[in-house]
């Protein structure tokens, strides 16, 4: 479910409601009148939530203890006797009205307020506040923290003790350890980028959830950490980031990772401790990167990658391996060796 401390929940809704929104039209259920107070994520939904699962048949039973699930019209439809499955054409698209439904105003970090710092923030001792600085209602500032100029705090944001919080810099629906740095111009907390496609154009699937920086964090200046769109993403304790690096929604890092400039990681992302990802490395979404692996710059990973060994190349394979392919397309491309 969403954090209140940043989202503002209009539900309950009836469900009889919510199938005229999602367009669905299912005449197996008996419950239009039930009351739905939530939509949660699959693995956390409970008896009074929602919640949306693309699974198709033959894939096994939806693991979940909602009260009810959208599923595709090809979906399995097996799971927990108490879980009410929802047909429709598309269960990301119908999800998505749903979410709409619950949570309009998802997309703004702040609401209006008369001066710079609203009168529900709470700040710390020996915090420093530089000029065009804007704080949002009930955000917490801890002690010694100090804030660049014309920097965002959104609404509900929690930042630690001793920060250093860079000019420009835009922080909304996160929660911020002790020691952090964050450069300048970066920006944690935006939405991520789920978009469900249709026949009219692409749908903005409404993103709900958080950012998570643990204690002595760094972000590089201009780069981006998106929030979760049901969860968190979560960016690992004593973990540097390097400028203009993108983290996309719902990547969980690890703890002490080292991540240059210009990577790009895709949603859904799973990297374990002190891993090193060089320069403009890209990682495509739902990999999985065991603890202290390294890739080299450039590197392209599409598929999960063991911890303790170092990678290149795309896509990304032992170093080894492909320093041996390079040299032999090199010796290939000289004439030293005729093709056949």
């Amino acid at each position: 479910m969403a954090d209140p401390r940043f989202y503002d929940n209009r539900g309950p809704f009836r469900l009889s409601e919510i199938l005229r929104v999602a367009q669905i039209e299912d005449d197996s259920t008996n419950e239009a009148g039930d009351q739905v107070h939530d939509v949660a994520a699959l693995d956390c939904a409970g008896p009074l939530q929602l919640t949306f699962c693309d699974q198709r048949k033959g894939t096994g039973p939806v693991l979940t203890d909602a009260g009810w699930c959208i599923i595709g019209l090809n979906g399995s439809g097996e799971g927990a006797n108490r879980t009410t499955f929802l047909r429709a054409k598309s269960a990301q698209s119908s999800f998505a009205a749903v979410a709409r439904m619950f949570y309009p105003d998802c997309e703004s970090c702040l609401v209006p307020q008369d001066g710079p710092v609203h009168p529900s923030a709470r700040l710390g001792t020996g915090v420093t506040l530089s000029p065009g600085v804007v704080i949002g209602a009930h955000a917490e500032i801890g002690d010694g923290t100090r804030i660049g100029p014309n920097a965002t705090i959104g609404r509900g944001v929690a930042i630690g003790r001793a920060c250093e919080i860079g000019a420009q810099t835009v922080l909304g629906f996160a929660y911020v350890g002790d020691e952090v740095v964050i450069q300048p111009g970066a920006v944690i907390g935006a939405s991520g980028f789920g978009f469900s496609a249709g026949p009219r154009g692409h749908t903005k699937i409404p993103q709900l959830g958080r950012v998570i920086l643990q204690d002595r964090v760094e972000i590089g200046a201009n780069s981006t950490v998106d929030r979760a769109a049901l969860g968190d993403t979560v960016i690992g304790e004593g973990t540097k980031i390097d400028n203009l690096v993108q983290i996309g929604h719902n990547t969980r890092v690890g703890r002490h990772c080292v991540i240059a400039g210009q990577v790009g990681i895709s949603g859904s992302v799973t990297l374990g401790d002190f891993v090193a990802l060089g320069g403009m490395a890209g990682i495509a979404d739902h990999v999985t990167i065991g603890d202290r692996a390294r890739l080299a710059g450039l590197t392209g990973v599409a598929h999960d990658l063991e911890g303790g060994r170092d990678y290149g190349g795309i896509p990304a394979r032992p170093i080894r391996e492909w320093h041996r392919q390079m040299a032999y397309l090199s010796r290939v491309a000289r004439g030293d060796i005729k093709r056949r």
